[in-house]
Formats: C-alpha cells, structure tokens, sequence
C-alpha cells in the first residue's frame, strides 16, 4: 500500500465533504431518524460504493486517455452543470 497516496486521498475527500449537501442530508436522515448507527451504516456503505464506482471508472479511463485530457474533460463539465445550475436548467 501506497500510505502517502492513501494519506493524500483521505485529507483531499475529508476536506471536500465538509459541509457539502451529502454531510447536511446524513444529518437530516440521522436527525428524523433516531437510529445514529443504521444511519451511519447506510452512510458508509453509500459512500464506499460511489467510492469504488469513481475508482474503477477513473482507472479505466486512466487506462485509455491521457490524464491532462481527463482533467480537461471534467473541468468542461464542471463549468458546463455550474452554469446550469446558475440559469436554473438544472
């Protein structure tokens, strides 16, 4: 195991997921539901398989495009739903 790629993988997505709309909706759901550990169960196992979905596509790509196109692909992307999201198409 690479521990300096996990290390950087963990702080990256530990400092993202702060306070986004996944951490407020798992509040949500814990808040109404009174059961902290199915909802913590629930949480973990979402995140973990859109986790391994991400790294299995990412890897895959990765096996067929060059990274500097991936990264411009996806940031195309960004700023095309940002500014869908901001007219109000989305």
């Amino acid at each position: 195991m690479d521990w300096k790629i996990m290390l950087a993988t963990f702080a990256t997505i530990f400092i993202a997921e702060l306070g986004d709309k996944t951490q407020i909706a798992t509040m949500i759901v814990s808040a109404k539901s009174r059961a902290p550990f199915s909802v913590i169960l629930g949480s973990l196992l979402a995140f973990g398989l859109s986790t391994i979905i991400a790294v299995g596509v990412g890897h895959v790509l990765g096996e067929f495009f060059p990274e500097r196109l991936i990264k411009i692909i996806s940031g195309i992307a960004f700023l095309v739903l940002g500014a869908l999201i901001i007219t109000g198409k989305i």
